[in-house]
């Protein structure tokens, strides 16, 4: 595509300029830093809060897996959230601007416009994820014990495909509706709307909330069925090609 590279060197040079991607580097620090920290010490603050009416409950010790869980729970809604920000003006406020109609005028095709955006949310959310998943695998090292190197990258690349979905699904609502609240407003709901299929049996495995399970199963090493990670990768995904190629189908329809 016509100017791919230049106006993904754009993309990224902006997202540094007005601290998109440093803010979320440090909400993923915090998150990579809290969630091993929660799930060691939670228990001795709940049982320092409760006082006498916890004494009688058995509350299990805290394990390696329980902050791969509480890793993956976090980034699942924060970065969730970060996602759906990051992309809900991806095309609504270069279109509000004119900023889209002057790129386009400089003989740029509206495909390398909208793949350059999607591109440089992707690294950002990449860059975040690979952050958080590295400062937890430390503390988790130091609070647990190391845990498989291998199975801590596969939870990073399950983690950020799920929040390319969010993303995606945002991006999508940018470029049809034109603005910044409803296409928030559409990657919310998409999120609630997934989260709660992500409980049905069978269902959920083709939701991006499919992704948990084997993330986890692989970051503990625990066996898992080749099936088990196919399907909602391969559910995933198509959910993004669906959504960036609508977005592409939408675009090239509008007069900017």
């Amino acid at each position: 595509m016509t100017g791919t590279r230049i106006l993904i060197g754009k993309e990224l040079l902006e997202s540094w300029r007005t601290f998109r991607l440093p803010v979320v580097a440090a909400l993923f620090l915090i998150v990579g830093l809290s969630s091993p920290l929660l799930a060691r010490f939670l228990p001795e603050i709940i049982q320092a809060a409760g006082g006498e009416q916890f004494v009688t409950i058995e509350i299990p010790i805290p394990v390696a897996a329980d902050a791969a869980d509480q890793l993956w729970k976090n980034l699942g809604q924060f970065g969730a959230f970060a996602a759906i920000i990051l992309s809900m003006g991806a095309v609504a406020t270069e279109r509000e601007r004119g900023t889209a109609a002057f790129i386009l005028s400089k003989t740029v095709s509206r495909g390398a416009f909208l793949a350059a955006k999607a591109i440089a949310i992707g690294v950002v959310l990449l860059v975040a994820t690979i952050l958080a998943v590295v400062v937890g695998w430390i503390y988790t090292a130091v609070l647990f014990e190391p845990p498989s190197v291998g199975g801590w990258i596969a939870l990073a690349l399950l983690a950020w495909l799920g929040l390319a979905a969010w993303a995606s699904i945002t991006s999508l609502g940018s470029t049809v509706t034109g603005s910044v609240a409803a296409a928030g407003g559409l990657g919310f709901l998409a999120f609630l709307i997934l989260s709660v299929l992500a409980a049905i049996p069978n269902v959920g495995r083709l939701t991006p909330g499919g992704l948990a399970e084997p993330a986890l199963n692989l970051a503990i090493g625990t066996p898992v069925e080749l099936g088990d990670v196919v399907v909602p990768v391969v559910a995933t995904t198509a959910l993004i090609v669906a959504c960036l190629a609508g977005s592409v189908w939408s675009f090239q329809r509008q007069e900017l």
